[in-house]
């Protein structure tokens, strides 16, 4: 197993860590800790380095996340390494995420509207809400909503519950579907105080106030009931 630093501490830009396992076919290796997060919930993976080597893809299989490398050699089960985030792209990502947050937050406190997916790169991303109509008007509203958010400067808790008391919770589930499996026992909630709380497993700023302005760039339909908002971050 793994130990997923990036759970706790989104902040934690290199790390050492232990080689668990080589697959030399595929060019990766497994680590003992690691705070590369390997995407999930539409956010993407990290990138860096490991030692000298970039690495180019990561991913979570079981118990274990994968760092795949581009290097010309691989290290040994049981070598020490160093490793580096590419900390521009992962603060990106954690600022994305949290705007996307704000945004959730801001359209199910006022509108009552349930996502239906979403995804982001560093600096924007999209969310799907469960709209009949959304119109230049609302959305120009929501963006004021949203950057009213940012200013309000709401901290940002993150917590590890027993999966029986995090369901407790109202509304901790903000997606159309539930998809947390039943073999989850614990649930990481990120808390946007006083705005939005959700299950959620990715990597976010400590604070409202790090989001930036956040811009609604376009919106579409993808449906009866189905409508999209993209966003986009200053700088």
């Amino acid at each position: 197993m793994t130990d997923l630093l990036y759970l706790t501490d989104s902040y934690l830009r290199e790390f050492d860590a232990t080689v668990t396992a080589v697959d030399p076919e595929q060019r990766r290796v497994a680590l003992d800790r690691t705070a590369f997060y390997p995407g999930g919930g539409g956010q993407p993976c990290d990138l860096g380095r490991l030692g000298e080597q970039p690495v180019s893809k990561v991913k979570k299989e079981g118990g274990l996340v994968w760092h795949w490398l581009d290097g010309d050699t691989l290290p040994a089960v049981g070598d020490a390494v160093h490793c580096v985030l590419d900390w521009d792209r992962r603060y990106a990502l954690m600022r994305t995420h949290t705007a996307l947050h704000i945004l959730c937050g801001v359209v199910w406190r006022d509108y009552g509207a349930q996502v239906t997916g979403g995804n982001m790169e560093p600096g924007k991303g999209r969310m799907d809400f469960e709209f009949a109509t959304l119109q230049k008007e609302l959305v120009r509203e929501i963006e004021e909503k949203c950057n009213a958010e940012v200013a309000a400067a709401r901290p940002v808790r993150i917590q590890i519950l027993p999966r029986e008391e995090a369901f407790k919770i109202p509304d901790l589930i903000r997606t159309k579907i539930n998809l947390l499996p039943p073999a989850i026992r614990e649930v990481r909630t990120v808390e946007l105080v006083g705005l939005d709380l959700q299950a959620d497993g990715g990597t976010h700023v400590a604070n409202t106030s790090e989001v930036g302005r956040i811009r609604v760039v376009d919106y579409k339909s993808k449906g009866a009931i189905n409508k999209r908002i993209y966003i986009e971050l200053g700088d």
